[in-house]
């Protein structure tokens, strides 16, 4: 008994623990209370008109008036608040308060109504029941989302009036009193069955909202990292254009492509590649903060949107930042990993004034932060557009060119310092173009990479190479420079190899250059590039050493025969004694794992003589000869002992 009463209490409470339906039915109800109270106000002016020549006009006026007066100010209340919005304890309270004034109202109209009745005649009373009946059944109608007054409507209305007519004792208001209560039951069971429909309906589109936002949250989140995706990146690339278009505000545009993070993938494993990725998504987002947008683009790549019109001063802190969060040492197992980024960054609106420019200006920019300062910032600038133009043009040209005529080899010798005689001679791309005359290597074979038109080139230009080595000593080998695209697609492996059988050459005498740039962009197809290599006898070299950031991971992973040491040690070899030193332990190195060292970029006879007294064995240079073309090889390789850095060595 006692539960059943709890639970008919809880009939008349405002619910407090289901805030998404209060609210809801909060937003349901109060459109419909101006309604409610023109309900009200319009039967109840009417009745008390009818009954102004029955009644006293205490009774017939100034009470009508006084309820019609709050009816009207609680209805311009409701038509103010209409467009507001309130928070949860504010709800609450005015629901509340709703519920006991609507048992008051209807208490005082229906008070009103029952002293009415006996003054007038039978139309009178006639009218007092229908007014007292359609008013119930509207004001009930209208507050049906909020189930605590529509009950109180009901009993509190119709329960005076059933008790009035039945104890009246005739036999029409008799049967008015039980048709009442028998409609009042039914009213009270739609309004049960109301409420408990709306509460689903209101959960049922809750349920709807939470999938929404979940299909929403994994549609434009990366799993991995947390992060949003690339998607989301676009869709807010876009959103902030617009904003800053409409605003005249500028914004920019960053990418974030972390260095060296395939050879620890493959090394380690793809789940110990995921944890790192990971980590470094957890590290950018702390560094980032809440001012700067940050999303996964996917792979090792990571984009960044930064608004309030950031200066170049800004956005290269901000990047410097990034790179050094980056590479803090990551913890793998028992041992560390170290990785490094470059970023590229375009300003909106100087560098582009479109999403897609501005977005393909930051991935040009992060191009050339690899290919030029790798581990650095680069800020998209006019002289970068310059170049975009320029390499346009080359492409057209490239495009256009016939390799075979156009395309030649210049030749730079090796030499070892311990005979003084040049060991091999490295090949050298040139190209003079009808339209454009003699274009850099440094400026076609980068958009011949971007572009996969290297490929063609490398069969071209290493038939070249071969076809002149087969008119040299079989003492001097050849050196050729493969390209990321040569050593990372296994059918370009295959043409090579076919290419080395037909030239009649002995692999023996062939050398074949690889930068750790090309290593990195696929590990697992370089090293199986360097093994079928090895197995038909060329050998291998590693070029540029020392720039990168996984050197000795390679060292040790890769079946090499030499390393080229970067010429930037040699430079300053003589007055600077890190430099000094890097060699000396570069050159032991080598010497400990059977490896050839050649030192690049000598020029002057001082660094000759300091190259020597470290050890060292091979170098290449200025200093013994510039590139020279295919005609002057042999006349080099005759007069060596006339040559004099040859001289000097024989000293």
């Amino acid at each position: 008994m006692k539960r059943h009463f709890v639970a008919f209490l809880n009939l008349f409470r405002v619910p407090t623990d289901n805030m998404p339906l209060v609210r809801a039915q909060f937003d349901a109800f109060s459109k419909q209370i101006p309604l409610l109270y023109f309900i009200l106000t319009t039967n109840s002016l009417a009745a008390a008109w009818t009954f102004t020549k029955f009644a006293p006009a205490w009774l017939a006026v100034y009470i009508p008036t006084a309820l019609c007066t709050l009816c009207g100010v609680r209805c311009l209340w409701w038509w103010r608040a209409r467009n507001k919005t309130f928070d949860d304890a504010f709800i609450i309270k005015h629901m509340r308060a709703t519920s006991q004034l609507a048992a008051l109202l209807t208490f005082g109209f229906t008070i009103w109504g029952l002293l009415l009745y006996p003054y007038g005649d039978a139309y009178a009373r006639g009218q007092v029941v229908f007014c007292m009946a359609l008013t119930v059944i509207g004001c009930v109608f209208c507050l049906m989302h909020l189930r605590p007054a529509a009950l109180s409507v009901t009993l509190f209305a119709n329960g005076p009036f059933i008790l009035f007519f039945f104890l009246e004792g005739h036999g029409s208001l008799k049967a008015i009193a039980v048709n009442l209560a028998l409609v009042s039951v039914a009213m009270i069971m739609i309004l049960l069955v109301y409420s408990r429909d709306f509460a689903k309906l209101v959960e049922s589109q809750a349920e709807t909202r939470r999938l929404s936002d979940e299909n929403f949250r994994i549609a434009n989140l990366d799993a991995l990292t947390g992060l949003p995706n690339r998607r989301w990146f676009f869709a807010e690339l876009e959103r902030r254009h617009a904003e800053a278009a409409a605003q005249a505000t500028g914004f920019a545009v960053g990418i974030i492509d972390l260095d060296g993070f395939k050879p620890v993938n493959d090394t380690y494993g793809h789940m110990t590649g995921d944890k790192v990725l990971s980590e470094v998504g957890r590290r950018l987002s702390k560094t980032g903060g809440d001012s700067v947008a940050l999303a996964r683009l996917g792979g090792d790549e990571f984009g960044f949107i930064m608004n309030d019109s950031p200066t170049e001063e800004r956005l290269k802190a901000f990047g410097s930042a990034l790179i050094e969060t980056v590479r803090l040492p990551f913890a793998i197992g028992g041992s560390h990993a170290a990785l490094g980024a470059s970023i590229g960054v375009a300003i909106y609106p100087d560098a582009a004034d479109t999403p897609e420019s501005l977005f393909e200006r930051a991935d040009y920019a992060l191009y050339h932060a690899k290919r030029n300062h790798r581990g650095q910032v680069t800020v998209f600038s006019s002289r970068l557009e310059d170049q975009i133009r320029s390499h346009g043009v080359i492409e057209q040209a490239l495009q256009a060119a016939d390799f075979e005529a156009e395309m030649s080899l210049v030749y730079q010798p090796i030499v070892d310092i311990r005979t003084g005689r040049a060991s091999t001679f490295e090949a050298l791309a040139r190209w003079n173009n009808p339209s454009l005359g003699a274009v850099s290597p440094g400026d076609f074979i980068p958009v011949a990479e971007r572009t996969g038109q290297v490929r063609g080139l490398t069969l071209v230009l290493l038939g070249k190479a071969l076809r002149a080595a087969a008119q040299w000593p079989e003492t001097v080998r050849i050196s050729f420079n493969l390209s990321a695209h040569d050593i990372s697609q296994a059918e370009s492996v295959i043409q090579i190899i076919a290419l080395v059988n037909r030239s009649g050459v002995s692999p023996k005498r062939i050398d074949f250059e690889i930068t750790e740039t090309s290593i990195s962009y696929d590990f697992q197809q370089a090293r199986a590039a360097v093994i079928a290599f090895r197995a038909l006898g060329v050998g291998i070299s590693l070029d540029d050493f020392g720039t990168g950031y996984s050197s000795l991971s390679h060292v040790h992973r890769l079946a090499l025969d030499k390393i080229k040491v970067d010429r930037s040690f040699v430079a300053d070899v003589t007055t600077n004694p890190v430099s000094h030193k890097i060699i000396k332990s570069l050159s032991a190195l080598c010497a400990d794992m059977d490896l050839a060292c050649v030192l690049e970029g000598v020029e002057t006879a001082a660094q000759l003589e300091a190259l020597t007294q470290l050890g060292c064995t091979h170098v290449q240079g200025y200093y013994f000869a510039r590139p020279m073309p295919e005609q002057d090889v042999v006349h080099y390789l005759e007069s060596e002992d006339k040559l004099p850095s040859r001289r000097r060595m024989s000293k």
